[in-house]
């Protein structure tokens, strides 16, 4: 698998929209985690460089899953991370602001989700060339002023991140956001040892479930 370029990975959010977010603690156990939510049907995958050895498991994941997922590097935050990580074989990175990895990443056709949290921000992810921007942290914010900005930005594509859970889901997306990305409402323990992938696996379905909203 290859990295895809920010058209694509705007095309691949706008028909998942959903990010499963694996902070991890150990990479087995985040490996573990990131199957079962693949085999559940969550395909875009984002596996966060706070987790050491983070490399490791996004290459593990990369060689054996399958066709249609995507396996992206969260919590990019210099060039040197965005090398690293496409080096692992990370399909698309996710920064946790607009730092310098986002135009060093669309500079080489890699595609990426920059973090924002204004409308200037927001702006500026869309004018560096982004696929879409992650609202962070969302739940500060709520679904109202994701509505409220894409008066001005209506063609903006926001995903919130942070807080995030199935009950809320429906009321982002009604608001016009892009999808969601997810992170401990859904892995809860599972990417550190001795979590529970069946309840992973259940709470997958729920989100999946929040999805399919008319």
């Amino acid at each position: 698998m290859s990295t895809v370029d920010n058209t694509q990975l705007q095309l691949r959010l706008a028909s998942s929209r959903i990010v499963a977010i694996l902070r991890g603690t150990d990479v087995d156990a985040t490996v573990a985690a990131a199957r079962t939510l693949l085999d559940v049907g969550i395909l875009t995958l984002e596996i966060t460089l706070t987790l050491r050895d983070a490399e490791e498991a996004i290459a593990q994941l990369v060689q054996d899953a399958p066709a249609d997922a995507l396996i992206g590097a969260g919590t990019v935050l210099d060039e040197g991370d965005v090398d690293r990580a496409v080096s692992a074989g990370a399909q698309f990175l996710v920064t946790p602001t607009l730092n310098d990895s986002v135009p060093y990443a669309v500079a080489q056709s890699i595609g990426i989700l920059p973090g924002v949290y204004t409308p200037t921000e927001i702006q500026r992810g869309h004018d560096l060339g982004s696929a879409a921007v992650k609202l962070f942290p969302a739940a500060t914010l709520g679904a109202g002023f994701i509505r409220a900005v894409r008066d001005p930005f209506p063609g903006a594509r926001i995903i919130p991140v942070g807080g995030v859970t199935a009950a809320t889901v429906g009321d982002y997306l009604a608001a016009g956001a892009f999808g969601v990305g997810v992170g401990g409402p859904l892995v809860g323990d599972a990417a550190s040892p001795g979590g529970d992938l069946d309840a992973l696996a259940v709470r997958a379905r729920s989100f999946l479930d929040a999805l399919r909203v008319d």
